[in-house]
């Protein structure tokens, strides 16, 4: 029986943990760990590591990088060349114990280019503005923007 999801030739996809119709596409790199729901789109040029879930119809963009302890719930948009981060201070061959997760909670929307810090919380269809900075934990059904991203009204 062939799956029922696409991996692009091109691609390497080490995870045997991908939904239905999910969709991986060129000179991407997906860890044996990871975890993929249905209906998800990675686009080309991006990297997931292994403590790493992701829901059901998620779309992440080109070049983005999901590093451990990123959790993704449904419905999530991920724009090209979000930076996520997983380490407060992080240092040259010095790993933090367990890397700090993050939650991009169900319906959340995350702009082009925007920085994440670790260990915060992206409350539901929340929207993050292109080049936002966040620092801390933004409220559900709110709009973020700026450096440090601060809340400009809600949806």
């Amino acid at each position: 029986m062939s799956p029922t999801y696409y991996i692009h030739p091109l691609a390497d996809c080490q995870t045997k943990n991908i939904g239905t119709n999910t969709k991986i596409w060129q000179f991407t790199i997906v860890l044996p760990e990871a975890s993929i729901g249905d209906n998800c789109n990675i686009n080309s040029h991006c990297f997931i590591e292994n403590d790493v879930t992701i829901g059901n119809n998620v779309t992440v963009k080109c070049g983005v990088y999901i590093w451990d302890g990123l959790r993704i719930e449904d419905n999530v948009f991920v724009g090209p060349n979000v930076t996520f981060t997983n380490d407060k201070l992080p240092q040259s061959k010095v790993r933090p114990e367990r890397p700090l997760s993050t939650v991009l909670r169900r319906g959340a929307s995350i702009g082009a280019g925007a920085i994440l810090l670790p260990g915060i919380e992206i409350g539901e269809n929340a929207m993050i503005g292109a080049g936002a900075v966040v620092t801390k934990d933004v409220p559900p059904n709110s709009v973020v923007v700026g450096s440090p991203a601060r809340v400009v009204r809600s949806i």
